[in-house]
């Protein structure tokens, strides 16, 4: 217990804050809600908690996705690129809205603000199309852990950029041949050792480029699926 609490102590006031006040939402592997629980219960490896998530792919009018590479200071995966914004919806009204997955959606609007300082204006809940529902388990550190049933949302906005330090290290947009070129470097260890975070790896493996594919056609909505949950447990 004294390396656990070490670990706590090494938490910036940012992170702290996040993880003690927050309350994810508990669900069952079928994503009905059972419950709430600290972010810092819902991430430490020996409690497993199964949580709702949400990841953003942002795309810009030339349909380039941006990613973000998470901060230094993150608990879990810190300094892995990923896509454009993940987090989870919290247990408060305005984020446990089941229709049309609007609950999620405001969470998406809400940290896109926080973590990449995009304004509601620019990022409206009408404009987020969710397209598919990923469970996944993934283990951060011999402490942390990501055991998630993750909402997939995608948007095309044009937008300004204006990073929080506190949650991004970085921000690139990339095609899909750089996409695919990022990942070959990240596979072989080149790019200065350029490290993908573990959801982002299994959609981009397993989802990403059909919906990619139907983004680009003009079709995205034909491609949606919020019924079926891909089971990409590992």
């Amino acid at each position: 217990m004294a390396g656990a609490a070490g670990d706590d102590a090494r938490m910036d006031a940012v992170q702290k804050r996040l993880m003690f006040e927050d309350e994810c939402i508990l669900v069952d592997e079928q994503d009905n809600v059972v419950g709430h629980e600290s972010k810092y219960k819902c991430h430490l490896m020996e409690k497993n908690l199964l949580h709702r998530a949400f990841s953003v792919f942002l795309f810009n009018s030339k349909h380039e996705l941006l990613l973000q590479q998470r901060s230094a200071t993150k608990v879990t995966f810190p300094l892995l690129w990923s896509n454009s914004c993940c987090s989870h919806p919290l247990y408060r009204d305005s984020e446990l809205i089941q229709e049309n997955d609007l609950g999620v959606r405001n969470a998406a609007q809400r940290k896109l603000l926080d973590e990449l300082g995009i304004p509601a204006e620019d990022a409206p809940v009408d404009q987020f199309t969710p397209v598919g529902r990923m469970l996944y388990m993934a283990p951060s550190d011999g402490k942390w852990s990501e055991h998630e049933l993750t909402h997939i949302l995608f948007i095309v906005r044009d937008v300004k950029l204006r990073p929080n330090p506190d949650e991004v290290a970085g921000v690139r947009y990339v095609s899909r041949e750089q996409l695919e070129e990022l990942i070959r470097k990240a596979d072989a260890g080149e790019d200065d050792g350029v490290k993908l975070s573990p959801w982002f790896r299994l959609i981009v493996d397993n989802l990403l480029m059909g919906w990619w594919d139907h983004l680009e056609k003009g079709t995205l909505s034909e491609a949606a699926d919020m019924e079926t949950i891909h089971n990409l447990k590992e």
